[in-house]
């Protein structure tokens, strides 16, 4: 179904903040797009209108059982001036999966990348054109019918909102320090570890604020059953080089389906590089370090790309990788995709999607 999206122009536009000083999703733009569900009616009054606080029922759905979603992509502009998006149809296609897992409506694809293409051409001049930024965007749905039952709700509110950023991590293309969480889990088989959703974030908090009163970055998580195969690293996929093949845990349903991640597995492949998607352990892991056989570790996600792993600790054990430095792999895949984002080096695979 084709819709037409209104657009109200906010008569108060702020100011923008330095580019040579931007954090992670603190600034947001001056504009958002709308758009509502009703049981029966589907999608209707596609909107962008001016950045505000939105008004919810106390009863609303969301606010109480959680039915909610959300996405995460980056938008880009290239040295040669030119506003680049990057596999957005991707994040189209995990939104309907998101959705099918929580019972939320789904949206036509093209039209969902046309709303944020809308959106983005609406506030181009936020896009910051510093290296390592760039304009972040967030969709997301939540359930606005007030009511107090258990059941999906009949009226929801798409909404998307975008955000100039800087990097993820303030130090940059730097190795983190990594703690194996082995009490608390992620996501089990059956549950809701595949798909965008708030409630998988809320669960790790608590293993992030152990693993940050101990001085490190992030948690790697391991298996919700047997707390010994390795799954993602923080909220982000997990990837493991050892005799020069790379491992990263397979799409069982327990891990988030990375957009970054199916582009380095894509690149790897293209370079003659072995991927093995397939379950691996922690103490193989270990091992694998003690006999000088695993030479890098990294995460891939939208918001770092890719973040080198330093050090990894595991029941009061400590390993150091490539001497704490970044490796040739991790450095190359950066540079490779951060290139075909900003434009510098070129898309042989169609995934950049350039707004006229």
């Amino acid at each position: 179904m084709k819709h037409e999206i209104s657009v109200t122009k906010n008569p108060a536009p702020k100011e923008k903040p330095d580019s040579s000083t931007l954090g992670f999703g603190e600034v947001f733009t001056d504009h958002m797009f709308l758009m509502d569900y009703e049981t029966g009616k589907g999608w209707y009054d596609a909107r962008i209108v001016p950045y505000a606080p939105i008004a919810l029922e106390p009863a609303a759905a969301v606010l109480h059982y959680a039915q909610e979603m959300f996405e995460g992509l980056k938008t880009y502009k290239g040295k040669d001036g030119g506003i680049r998006l990057f596999r957005p149809d991707m994040n189209a296609k995990r939104t309907n999966s998101t959705n099918d897992r929580l019972c939320i409506p789904q949206m036509d694809e093209a039209f969902y990348v046309d709303a944020i293409k809308a959106l983005v051409g609406v506030d181009r001049a936020w896009i910051p054109d510093r290296p390592d930024t760039s304009l972040y965007i967030r969709p997301f749905i939540i359930a606005t019918e007030a009511f107090l039952g258990v059941r999906p709700a009949n009226h929801y509110l798409f909404v998307v909102i975008l955000s100039p950023v800087g990097p993820y991590y303030k130090g940059g293309l730097s190795p983190t320090r990594i703690f194996v969480e082995d009490e608390y889990i992620r996501s089990a088989r059956g549950s809701t570890g595949y798909a965008k959703i708030g409630g998988n974030y809320a669960a790790g908090l608590k293993s992030q604020e152990k693993a940050h009163a101990l001085g490190f970055s992030q948690v790697l998580w391991l298996d919700g059953n047997e707390r010994k195969y390795v799954e993602e690293i923080g909220t982000s996929n997990a990837f493991f080089v050892i005799d020069g093949e790379v491992f990263t845990a397979p799409l069982t349903g327990t891990i988030l389906p990375g957009i970054t991640r199916d582009s380095v597995i894509c690149l790897l492949k293209d370079w003659g590089v072995s991927v093995r998607e397939e379950r691996f352990t922690i103490d193989e892991v270990f091992r694998a370090h003690e006999a000088g056989r695993l030479s890098e570790a990294f995460a891939s996600g939208t918001a770092a790309v890719i973040s080198p792993v330093g050090e990894l600790r595991w029941k009061e054990k400590d390993i150091v990788i490539n001497g704490n430095r970044i490796g040739a792999l991790s450095q190359k895949l950066y540079d490779t995709i951060t290139g075909i984002q900003s434009g510098a080096l070129p898309d042989t695979h169609g995934w950049v999607v350039s707004l006229e």
